[in-house]
């Protein structure tokens, strides 16, 4: 969670500012009653919920009548019955069918009078029978997602209080609504989620507006009035957002209740993600030079195509989707959300270099698209339907509803008929029959009507299809992000191979966040459904997990090129241009150089920014980063890319020296020389003494037993231990060498050929084991373990790739530097109780320096060889884990190793998931010099 204050939460308030500036210049509540007006009864979101009398008949607290805010879920306030969407096919769950009875007093002024009052839901889950004043509303409105609206102008007193009655009921009297809706893979809950308000408009007015304006300017609009008018004109003015300049206005005069309005604004800057240009439109009905009704409508200009055996084209431009399903949801609120909350969520989204997100598995709320189109994202908008759709009768009215509602927003470029099987294919004429713009319409897991959105295939899948195929292709759903695996590992295959095919129009990651509610009747356990709902980037209040730096490095649009940095560098690099639209002028480079001194300080040497040079998109150019010969002595190097705004995009770091180099300047240990050491072998064990160290060597298997300083035992002992083949001690010798250092040599059958203990006078201990010289053996991972018991460890510092731990398959978002962390048991996904982030347990890449902190005092590691990994325990599964998501591990508590095993997804092991999920096969010959595992181990205080 953010906290108050923090940089994070500064941004968000500063945009919801902005948000909230923009939309109320669009919506007027002002008493002129030839304007839009609109009075919420509700809050109009749920930060500020309206309490309005309330009483469920099943579940929890039936029969009673008390208060709940609206909008809001009645199952996280108490009422009702919690149900996930399969506990229809369980047995052994409670299916909670309450339905909720609301009521609600609203005052109704005489000025009122001769206009029509309008009563609009923006959502309620799931039958909703509404009567005013004792008289039915209008017909019963199905479909839990949706916006619905009752003229109720003849039922009102005016000038006195006047009374609403709502019941909703939570599952369906058609049968299909409950399969399209509540029978899916989320959280089904109940209620009115969405603001209810009134719309106060004049005798003539606009029943809808539906706009098309295209990326050069030209301009389109359909106008339905809710009656005829004899004679009049529309007219339709462009003005800027911020600085209410008028672009011109566009005139017809009315002869219909449908008018047609086209024409063409000159110097307009057409809408994209990358530069999300937005305009107001005024719409202006006229009558003898008098307005008779105005209502504003923000836009957008951009034209989407779908071209044949080419791909999604957004303003001419092909569209690389790097997206993500996204949920309506909140632990604490179920899907009655804030503005708060989509913001933090579009932000986040954009935090990772995302452009793109797909509603999963409903049409959202009004200002999430809002936020959409003045932040900057491409929306595929959805119909319901999980894996079953909607019928005949229902169908056409939710496909309306969602057109009529959404089509006028620049960043919803797709519709969705419905998610994996949850359509009937009679329904979809209904789209193109109220979308003005035609825009294409897809269904997510088929190739069907030009485009390929197959959902987690296995890596190199499809004949004739996906990366195989001529069809553009974007996989709505992939790398399913259960636990710890599935989104960051195995992306960087999948993109690669993605980026091959040039109609591969990128794909959308399953899924955002964690589904994981609060149980009011768990006395507020957080509940994500067993292995059902714990599939997101990030934990259910947004914590980050490790894949969201590695999904915010490979969808960075700004990409360094691969490159060695050693005391060589000459400062040039490669900057390649990964956005759609936009030029990297005016984007900058920062770069610093900096001193690691200890495992306490680190010292910045020197910094500086560049202004990146106009390299337009898809292209690459060189820049040279002014440096001296002086900063090339530092530890690491690190590069921070900006756009154009000033935001970060991604930052990398690089190591300088090589863990060789860095060692001989960090490995002195600050123990006192001692000029004698003491041995003693006695029943196959080796007692050493050396300064205020003592070890024991066990003779027959070469491991480390016992370790003591100043007299008191310490735990670190039972290693080495080969992990990653079979392979035993064969013979164990020891010698003292003529500088007074003990040395034990170990034969193995395997792997190693040969390793060695040297014990030196000052109590230093080294530990040298040969380099993988194998042939032949498919491997996991390789390496050495050590014991030391969990319970003892407070926490880690360490010099290398951090602060996340990786998988084989997931090594993208970590970087370079000093950094630490304390002890936790965090179980991604599963231990809401406590999620700490980053994860102790587990693989860390590119070990320089390690000291693991304990209650016995500091171990110290320093490491002498390239490219080593440490394993710190293995984490924890979930009792829900699939074996996708069961990793396998190397024994023992700290190793070190030099290949480290990759990751699976809910659905499939690792090896379905590209290259770097597959086993490594040895290779070796005679001669080879491959790198040895050298380590200085230390025992601080």
């Amino acid at each position: 969670m953010m906290c108050e204050g923090s940089p994070e939460m500064n941004k968000l308030l500063s945009c919801l500012i902005i948000y909230f500036f923009l939309f109320n210049t669009s919506i007027g509540y002002a008493q002129n009653s030839n304007l839009y007006q609109r009075i919420y009864l509700s809050g109009k979101d749920v930060s500020t919920a309206v309490d309005w009398d309330f009483m469920v008949d099943g579940g929890r607290r039936a029969g009673e009548w008390a208060k709940i805010p609206v909008p809001s879920n009645w199952e996280l306030h108490g009422f009702g019955t919690y149900n996930y969407g399969h506990d229809h096919n369980n047995k052994d769950r409670v299916l909670g069918k309450e339905r909720g009875f609301y009521k609600y007093e609203f005052d109704v002024p005489d000025s009122w009078k001769g206009q029509m009052v309008k009563l609009v839901f923006e959502g309620a889950m799931t039958d909703t029978e509404v009567r005013v004043n004792g008289k039915s509303a209008g017909e019963l409105f199905q479909g839990g997602f949706y916006r619905f609206s009752f003229e109720i102008s003849k039922l009102l007193n005016f000038g006195q209080k006047n009374r609403l009655e709502v019941v909703v009921a939570k599952h369906s009297a058609n049968a299909s609504v409950n399969r399209a809706e509540r029978e899916a893979d989320y959280w089904i809950f109940g209620g009115i989620y969405r603001p209810v308000y009134l719309e106060v408009l004049p005798k003539i007015h606009f029943e809808r507006i539906a706009v098309n304006p295209h990326a050069d300017g030209k301009f389109e609009a359909i106008v339905l009035l809710n009656d005829y008018l004899n004679g009049g004109v529309l007219e339709v003015e462009l003005f800027e957002l911020e600085s209410k300049k008028t672009l011109g206005t566009l005139q017809v005069p009315v002869k219909e209740k449908e008018i047609n309005i086209q024409g063409e604004f000159v110097g307009i800057q057409s809408w994209n993600p990358e530069s999300p240009k937005l305009y107001e439109a005024v719409f202006r009905l006229k009558d003898n030079k008098q307005a008779l009704f105005e209502k504003s409508e923000r836009i957008g200009f951009r034209t989407v195509e779908l071209r044949e055996q080419d791909g999604i084209y957004v303003n001419g431009k092909r569209v690389i989707f790097k997206g993500v399903n996204r949920h309506s949801f909140y632990p604490n609120s179920g899907r009655a959300l804030s503005d708060v909350n989509h913001l933090e969520d579009i932000l986040l989204m954009k935090e990772m270099n995302m452009n793109a997100v797909r509603m999963s598995h409903y049409p959202p709320d009004e200002r999430f698209l809002d936020l959409c189109d003045s932040l900057g994202l491409f929306v595929l908008n959805e119909v319901a339907g999980w894996q079953q759709g909607y019928d005949t009768l229902i169908g056409p009215k939710v496909i309306k509803a969602t057109v009529w509602k959404d089509a006028n927003h620049p960043s919803v470029i797709i519709w969705d008929h419905g998610n994996e099987g949850g359509w009937d294919f009679q329904n979809e004429k209904w789209f193109h029959h109220y979308d003005i713009q035609k825009r294409p319409v897809i269904y997510p897991w088929l190739i069907r009507n030009g485009v390929d959105t197959h959902h987690y295939f296995h890596y190199n899948a499809g004949v004739q299809r996906l990366t195989h195929g001529q069809t553009p292709f974007f996989p709505t759903e992939f790398m399913h992000g259960l636990y710890d695996g599935g989104h960051g590992a195995g992306l960087e295959d999948y993109w690669r191979d993605f980026m091959r095919n040039p109609v591969s129009s990128g794909g959308f990651l399953w899924v955002f966040a964690d589904e994981a509610v609060v149980r009011t009747d768990r006395d507020g356990q957080l509940d994500a459904d067993g292995n059902h709902a714990p599939d997101g980037i990030l934990g259910p209040y947004k914590e980050k997990e490790g894949s969201f730096y590695t999904i915010k490095n490979i969808w960075s649009p700004i990409q360094i090129s691969p490159l060695v940095i050693n005391r060589h560098f000459d400062g040039n690099i490669w900057i390649e241009n990964q956005y759609i639209y936009s030029s990297l002028k005016n984007c900058q480079l920062e770069w610093s150089f900096h001193q690691i001194r200890d495992f306490d300080s680190m010292d910045k040497l020197d910094e500086g920014k560049i202004s990146l040079p106009d390299i337009l998109p898809g292209e690459k150019k060189m820049v040279k980063l002014p440096i001296s010969t002086q900063n090339m002595q530092a530890d690491f190097i690190k590069l921070t890319a900006y756009d154009r705004n000033g935001n970060e995009l991604y930052s990398w770091s690089r190591a300088i020296p090589d863990a060789t180099a860095f060692a001989a300047r960090f490995k002195s240990t600050g123990i006192p020389k001692a000029d004698m050491t003491v041995v003693n072998e006695k029943n196959d064990r080796l007692h050493i003494k050396a300064g205020k160290m003592e070890f024991e060597f066990d003779l027959i298997d070469g491991q480390l037993k016992r370790v003591v300083k100043n007299g008191k035992d310490l735990s670190f002992k039972d290693g080495p231990i080969p992990v990653g083949v079979a392979s035993h001690v064969e013979k164990v010798k020891w010698e003292m060498d003529n500088e007074g250092n003990i040395i034990i040599r170990n034969q193995y059958s395997s792997f190693p050929k040969n390793s060695l203990w040297k014990v030196k006078p000052d109590g230093a201990l080294y530990f040298e084991a040969d380099g993988p010289l194998l042939n032949g053996q498919l491997l996991d991972y390789l390496g050495f373990s050590f014991g030391y018991p969990e319970e003892k460890v407070i926490g880690v510092k360490w010099i290398g790739n951090g602060p996340y731990r990786v998988w084989r398959n997931r090594q993208k978002g970590v970087e370079f530097g000093l950094w630490e962390k304390a002890y936790n048991n965090t179980i991604t996904g599963y231990s809401y109780d406590n999620l700490v982030y980053p994860e102790f347990k587990g693989y860390h890449a590119n070990i320089y320096a390690m000291q693991l902190i304990t209650e016995e005092g500091k171990i110290q590691f320093v490491s002498e060889s390239p490219g080593m990994y440490f394993k710190l325990y293995n984490p924890e599964n979930s009792p829900f884990a699939t074996n996708g998501v069961r990793p396998e591990m190397p024994l023992g508590d700290i190793s070190f190793l030099h290949q480290i095993s990759p990751i699976g997804n809910k659905f499939a092991g690792p090896e379905t998931m590209g290259p770097t999920g597959n086993k490594i096969r040895a290779i070796s010959h005679s001669g080879d010099q491959a790198f040895a595992i050298k380590l200085l181990i230390t025992f601080e205080d």
